[in-house]
């Protein structure tokens, strides 16, 4: 990779490497120029990879961390057999490469030692500062003494809360977690595989996420090793034998070479080696391999626009594969990653993948947020000034990873926390849809309006009844694609929650676990209220008692002969006034209030069970705007937009959607069942008037059996 500074034109620009080979580094590290017995030397490479990238970088504190790394790790060894200094010299000269900053190297020389010596964290920030001894205490690992089996899962929680203010702590994991996977042979087989299948559950995604494409691609190369040695011998062995010959690539990249010069743009032509895991993919995909399947073009120029100018040499002078073009500038990925890619037919009929970028752009798409050096380096008012939604205006904080540490507080069981986090980073592909009001939600692609209304609005998303994908009304269960708009109806009562077949479409981890706490908080709270034998009332004439609700309080604005108790309105024929009503008594002593000519007050009549006597209140006493609630059917024949047709209609007349189903049509007829809230009872019949002038409604009743909920 190129050894570019912060601003590429500031100073000029070697010639670019398409990849980094961290694994000849790491082994630069651990030999050194001089023998083993002079390992001191070796921070001589740390300091030259440092100043490739950072010339004015002062190495002082540096030097300073390498003597007390080395003085407080003499002595201990490796499983390996060398001493363990080599490992935070090979971790540190990872980090240098790639281009991170004095005070991230600074920590990662430093990243063991109050894990494994007798340094302190006081030590630390005495010497060298709190923003090391910050990074230093994120990547320590808890104690099995005190955590016991949940040490693994509790200390990845605590790196991900420190990542969530400073994303350097997981810049260190990645590289300490590289380097120990280079030395794992020396390890037993099944603690071989154990950890090969947390590096690639968690830390893998984990590096994809944060962008640093030169850790991810060499630690799935290891893991595929440990995991899957046959398919990966089998790569291997494909591989070896392709690249024994002559490159088929390279005369498309002569051609392209030629083409670009003839157009008079700067740039550099490069052909790229895929990785193991990526040569696997491609098999597995389109099973046998063209020879052009083993690389990729990767086209390098100075400027955004000179990206569009190649682009267009090439589907100009090249047959274009339309299918394969991407274009990550406009629309970068959520981890920072920026190309055009496209494909073109060769002069042979090969096609070759190609990917054009900046410098720049390749920098950060191999090192991620490494390359963006300190974060806390910029202008803080630009940071004050970025829509906090945006997943790119803070690379400190992506918005995958506040959304992670949002859930995770709700996972207080460590088995919780850790299933759940390696199903949230298993999701790979985000979307960005977006609100009315122009802000953005990322989201995992697969995800429902569900996701996006515990996204947006939290806890507050347990009364949503509905949404508007595009301007067009949707369930809850819709999924969501790349660039939708959505607008979230929320219900007035918020007291409603979600149903348990909201779970069937939550793909979020945050949406999941706050409708689980939900649901267990309520157990009652689905479904209507079962209506079995009561305990006859006593004889003799009973106080009238105002209804009451479920918890006691003030419901529905009507009274009942009898004791106090509490009391609601039926959910399968809604009164409302001035419907005649009658209450029925079910177990526990409950009142439920229902329409004179409701079935179920029939049914209990067939049984024995006698009504008691309601009525509404006085028109003073109204204060319960639930009193309001009506269920109506609208019979129709089905068109398109008469979904939306009635809903408007339902909103001019100010009343509000607390539920709403539509059955499946039958011979072009469609019944939808909607339960309202109105302001004023008096408002339905003109509500149900306005409904029927709908064109194609041929029919609205009230209903006389329960609504479906979902």
């Amino acid at each position: 990779m190129s050894a570019e500074a912060a601003d590429p034109a500031a100073v000029p620009r070697r010639r670019s490497r398409p990849r980094i080979d961290l694994r000849r580094l790491g082994r630069v590290a651990l030999l050194g120029p001089v023998p083993r017995d002079r390992l001191s030397d070796a921070i001589g490479h740390v300091a030259d990879a440092h100043r490739a990238h950072h010339p004015d970088a002062d190495l002082t504190i540096l030097h300073r961390a390498y003597v007390l790394a080395e003085s407080s790790h003499r002595g201990q060894m490796r499983k390996s057999g060398e001493p363990y200094i080599t490992h935070p010299l090979a971790v540190t000269l990872i980090l240098a490469e790639l281009g991170a900053e004095t005070t991230t190297l600074t920590a990662s020389l430093l990243h063991d030692t109050v894990e494994d010596t007798e340094v302190t964290l006081d030590q630390v920030r005495e010497q060298f500062g709190e923003e090391v001894c910050y990074l230093v205490d994120g990547v320590t690992k808890l104690e099995k003494v005190d955590y016991g089996a949940a040490a693994e899962p509790e200390t990845f929680r605590k790196m991900l809360v420190a990542t969530g203010n400073d994303v350097r702590v997981m810049s260190i994991k990645l590289a300490d977690r590289l380097h120990n996977m280079r030395t794992l042979t020396v390890m037993r087989p099944e603690k071989q595989a154990r950890i090969a299948k947390v590096t690639r559950d968690v830390l893998i995604p984990l590096a994809e996420r944060l962008g640093v494409q030169a850790l991810k691609t060499e630690l799935e190369d290891l893991v595929f090793a440990i995991l899957d040695p046959e398919e990966y011998e089998d790569t291997r062995a494909l591989i070896a034998e392709v690249t024994g010959g002559s490159d088929p690539l390279a005369p498309i990249a002569d051609c392209v070479r030629a083409t670009l010069r003839e157009a008079g743009i700067s740039a550099e032509v490069l052909v790229r080696p895929r990785h193991f895991v990526s040569v696997h993919r491609v098999r597995r995909k389109r099973g046998e391999l063209r020879p052009t399947d083993f690389g990729r073009l990767l086209v390098l120029v100075g400027e955004d626009a000179d990206c569009y100018a190649v682009l267009g040499e090439l589907h100009t002078c090249f047959t274009p594969v339309i299918s394969e073009f991407k274009d990550f500038i406009a629309a970068p990925k959520f981890n920072l990653y920026q190309s055009l890619h496209t494909a073109v037919v060769g002069p042979e009929g090969a096609v070759a993948e190609v990917l054009i970028r900046t410098h720049r752009m390749h920098k950060v798409a191999e090192a991620g947020v490494v390359a963006l050096g300190n974060p806390y380096a910029h202008d803080p008012t630009a940071a004050q000034q970025a829509e906090p939604s945006d997943e790119r205006a803070d690379p400190t904080r992506p918005g995958w990873l506040s959304r992670l540490l949002d859930w995770q507080e709700s996972a207080t069981d460590p088995d919780t926390f850790w299933t759940t986090l390696r199903a949230d980073l298993a999701q790979d592909r985000e979307i960005t849809v977006f609100g009315t009001d122009g802000r953005t939600l990322g989201l995992p692609a697969g995800a429902s309006c569900v996701d996006a209304a515990y996204a947006q609005h939290g806890e507050r998303a347990h009364s949503c009844i509905g949404a508007r994908v595009n301007g067009r009304l949707a369930t809850l269960s819709t999924v969501l694609s790349d660039g939708d708009t959505v607008q979230l109806l929320l219900a007035q009562d918020t007291a409603s929650g979600p149903s348990p077949e909201w779970l069937d479409h939550a793909r979020t981890p945050g949406a999941r676990i706050a409708i689980t706490g939900w649901l267990s908080a309520h157990p009652d709270a689905p479904g209507p209220e079962a209506e079995g034998p009561a305990e006859p009332a006593a004889d003799g004439p009973q106080p009238t008692a105002p209804a009451r609700t479920r918890s006691g309080g003030r419901a529905a604005n009507v009274v009942v002969d009898g004791p106090e108790s509490p009391t609601r309105l039926a959910g399968c024929c809604t009164p409302v006034p001035p419907d005649e009503v009658v209450g029925i008594v079910v177990r526990g002593g409950a009142v439920t209030v229902h329409r004179q000519e409701c079935p179920a007050v029939a049914r209990m009549r067939e049984i024995g069970r006698a009504p008691v006597a309601a009525r509404w209140r006085d028109e003073d006493g109204w204060s319960d705007p639930a009193a309001c609630r009506v269920t109506l059917v609208a019979e129709s024949f089905g068109r398109p937009r008469l979904l939306a047709d009635l809903t408007e209609a339902i909103a001019t007349a100010d009343a509000a959607i607390v539920s709403a189903t539509v059955e499946p049509p039958s011979e072009q007829r469609v019944r939808h069942t909607y339960t309202l809230q109105l302001p004023d009872a008096a408002g339905l019949p003109a509500l149900m008037r306005a409904m029927r002038d709908v064109a194609g409604v041929y029919d609205v009743s009230r209903a006389q059996h329960p609504a479906a909920t979902g």
